[in-house]
Order: structure tokens, then sequence, then C-alpha cells
């Protein structure tokens, strides 16, 4: 699937309703779920889906991971991890 354009910084995103991300014991991972089915996810694309997902900025989102893991300025991988997921399909832009 190609998004329909480029991910900013001030968009706002939310999980594609044709997945579900949740943990999956049996995978001991965080897991997006859907019809033709699972994607597993590591820690890393799972902190951000979680942070950014949502009613948050990615901006927002972004800066909330910097501060929890003590690293400054992750707005470029964060965005670049989303304009991949966006591609893909997982997300989309909040409207």
């Amino acid at each position: 699937m190609q998004a329909e354009r480029q991910l900013g910084l001030k968009d706002v995103v939310e999980l594609n309703p044709n997945y579900h991300f949740r943990w999956e014991e049996p995978q001991q991972a965080h897991v997006l779920l859907y019809p033709e089915g699972i994607v597993k996810l590591n820690q890393t694309a799972a902190a951000i889906l979680e942070a950014c997902t949502g009613a948050a900025s990615i901006a927002e989102g972004a800066a909330e991971l910097a501060r929890r893991y003590r690293k400054p300025d992750l707005d470029a991988e964060v965005l670049k991890f989303l304009e991949v997921a966006h591609a893909k399909g997982w997300i989309r832009i909040k409207s």
C-alpha cells in the first residue's frame, strides 16, 4: 500500500482499523493482527506505535519517547519508522 503523502511531525496518526495492536503472549511480543496474518513487532516499533498513535501528534509522541528513554531528539528516527508503517498501511493520518 502506498502512502498518500509524506508524514510530518505535526500530523496525528492512528492505527488503520484493519489492524489490531496488542501483546501476544505466545509470541512474547507486541503484534499487529490483521485479517491476512500477523506482524511481530520489536520493542522499538511497539513503543513508537504506542506513543504516536491516537491523540498526540508525532512530535509529542517522539518527545515522550525521548523522555522515557533519555535520548535527545528522536524526531527523525520516529518519523522514519512511521513513514514505513504508513506506506505499509498499518497507520493512517487521523482526520
